[in-house]
Formats: structure tokens, sequence, C-alpha cells
């Protein structure tokens, strides 16, 4: 996943601003309520730290260097102690009259980002506690978030960017379906599904109950010719949808298994690994379930590991081919519960850091 950046103001938001609004001795330095605990629980959920801050006048009589420097050393000192770093500091020295190209809301002190193209634009975010920081995010093309410490402080910043919902919503549209899914990972409801499918969507809705997630479906597809692009796509899409909601996939708990139906038992081992890989054992009495091909089962499946990186071992026996398709169905949803579930930690659940 790309990097997330958070680029923080300093006076007002990392620190406090005093009456006169320039930091430029020792006693007047005091830290915002909260603000190391927040920058902790953000650096543990993968962010990336750029100060961006407008000192006016410094360098001039008015606000000379060495008024500066000590505060600011401070500063990177406490939060060093913790573990907290810049990846890098942005300081604009000019005043509104200057009419600089750096001074905040205006870029140009970030130019280098912005032609870089290997940060997630989605998921950083520029903090701030006045308007110009947030008219800055807008420029960035990334979310803004105006402290206030009354309102919106610190603890609540964190919360809202580490324990954000983990959404998407995937378009997909081709001369032969038109597919749009949207999933909630943190949610429940709402369960919407409309392939044109019946015995299909009573699948999906069997994945998405099971799992505990929020599913919507709409597919427009080619019925006319037959089921398999509808089933095939629809199953790329999801697993599209369900990738990009699982973000860097820290704290998940990665791993999921079994489920019985009547006489069915379906086994669902699946693995949310970033490697793509189904092994399917299945003999199915019928050819068909009302719309849906028995010969499709696999190949949903196979569509959704292939795009959610899914390594899934799933195998079914019993009598009734209804019942185990549905357990096959309802197994995946089972074993895609404790996978996803975030709780453990902020880690990525590897030895090589990254899924």
């Amino acid at each position: 996943m790309s990097k997330k950046i958070l680029f923080i103001d300093r006076d007002g938001t990392l620190i406090a601003e005093p009456f006169d609004q320039q930091v430029d001795r020792l006693d007047k330095f005091v830290l915002e309520p909260d603000t190391i605990p927040a920058l902790l629980r953000c650096r543990d959920a993968g962010y990336t730290f750029v100060m961006v801050t407008n000192q006016d006048g410094l360098g001039t009589p008015s606000f000379r260097e060495e008024e500066f420097r000590p505060p600011q050393k401070l500063l990177l000192d406490i939060l060093s102690s913790q573990g907290i770093e810049f990846e890098a500091i942005r300081v604009c020295p000019h005043t509104p009259a200057d009419r600089c190209d750096c001074r905040k809301p205006k870029v140009g002190l970030l130019l280098d980002y912005l032609k870089d193209t290997t940060w997630s634009r989605e998921n950083s975010a520029v903090i701030g506690d006045r308007e110009t920081d947030i008219t800055l995010a807008q420029n960035l093309g990334v979310k803004g978030i105006r402290y206030d410490r009354k309102k919106l402080g610190w603890t609540e910043i964190a919360r809202q960017l580490v324990d954000a919902p983990r959404r998407a919503t995937i378009v997909r549209n081709t001369k032969e379906t038109k597919i749009s899914v949207t999933v909630d990972l943190d949610a429940p409801a709402p369960i919407q599904l409309s392939t044109g499918l019946g015995f299909f969507d009573h699948m999906l809705e069997q994945i998405a109950r099971n799992a505990g997630i929020s599913l919507v479906i709409t597919c427009e597809g080619d019925l006319h010719i037959d089921e398999h692009h509808t089933i095939e796509d629809t199953g790329l899409a999801l697993g599209t949808a369900l990738r990009q909601a699982l973000g860097d996939k820290r704290g998940i708990g990665r791993y999921g298994f079994v489920m019985p139906m009547d006489e069915a038992l379906a086994q669902v081992a699946l693995d949310l690994s970033g490697r793509a890989w189904l092994t399917f054992d299945a003999k199915f009495p019928r050819e068909n379930v009302g719309e849906m091909p028995t010969e499709m089962v696999s190949h949903f499946f196979k569509s959704v590991c292939d795009n959610l990186a899914l390594t899934m071992n799933m195998s079914v026996t019993g009598d009734n081919t209804h019942h185990m398709i549905e357990a096959l169905f309802k197994g995946f949803g089972r074993a895609l519960r404790p996978a996803l579930a975030r709780g453990a930690g902020t880690e990525i659940p590897s030895s090589k850091g990254v899924l």
C-alpha cells in the first residue's frame, strides 16, 4: 500500500499558540493536550509525518533565528524521545506582504510531494488549526482536518484516522456487464444484492451475513447469452472492493477457518496473504441450481481470490447440491469474519512487514 502522510501544522496544533502568535521563548512553549499519544497511534498505524508551518518574519529583527531555534529544538527533542520523527520539516519565513509562493495555503513548500506519485492522496491528510490548513489540504488533493482543542482534539483526530471505517466502492463496466460493488468491513448493513440471478443473490447474501459486513451489489449483465460473465465479473469486482477496503491490513486476523449444512460439510481455510491461489474440491450432483450453473461456483471463488490476492482451500461433500453450494458460500463468509476483524494490534500480521 502507498505511504500515508500527515502534513501537520506547528503553532496552535502541536504546540499552543501564545497571545502574540509567536513562540520565541521557552517560557511560551506548551504542548497541545494529548499530542504525543495521538501521534504514537498514528505512527503505529503507518502514517508518516511532515511538519508544515508559517513563521512570520523568521530571520528578521522582529523574529530572529536564535529565538526560533530553542523552542523548535525542544519540540523535536520531546517528540523524538517518544519515537515520533518527521520525514521533513518545511518552514515559510515570509509574511503575507511578501506574496511568496511558499506560505500556506500555497503549496510551494511541498512541490516535491506534489510531484511524487508514490504516496496515497486518499489516505493522507493535513492537520491544522486554521482555515489556511484546510485550503492547503484542498490544494494538495488530500483530506483536511481542522484541529480545535475543545471541539476536535488530538484524541478524536487519531481515532478518526486510525479507526476509520474500511469502505470501498468499485464500479466495473464492460461490454458484457455493468457492476457496482460497495463494501463496509465494519458494519453489518445494508445488504442489498441485485445481479439478475436469484440463487446467486442468495449466495452473496450468505457471504455478507456470515462475514458480518455490509455488501451492496448491482449488476446488469448479458444474461441473454448466459450467466458466466455476470458471476465471473461480480467475483472480480467483489475481490477488488475487499482488497481496497482492507488497506494495508494492519491489525487484522488474516486467517479464517471452517461449515456444516444439514448433510453437507464444507471446509474453508483462507489467508489474506497477498498471493492469489484457490484449491477447490467439489463434485456436485446437479449441473444447475436455479439460474446458476454449478461449474461457476469454483470460477466465482477463483475470481475473488485473484483480485483479493487471497489464498484459499475449499472442499465440500454432500448429497444436496443446494446445500453444498450454500455451505461453501456460508463457510467463505464465516472464514472471512475473523480474517477481516481488527483487534490484533497495529502491526501488519506478517514477518515480511507487508501483505
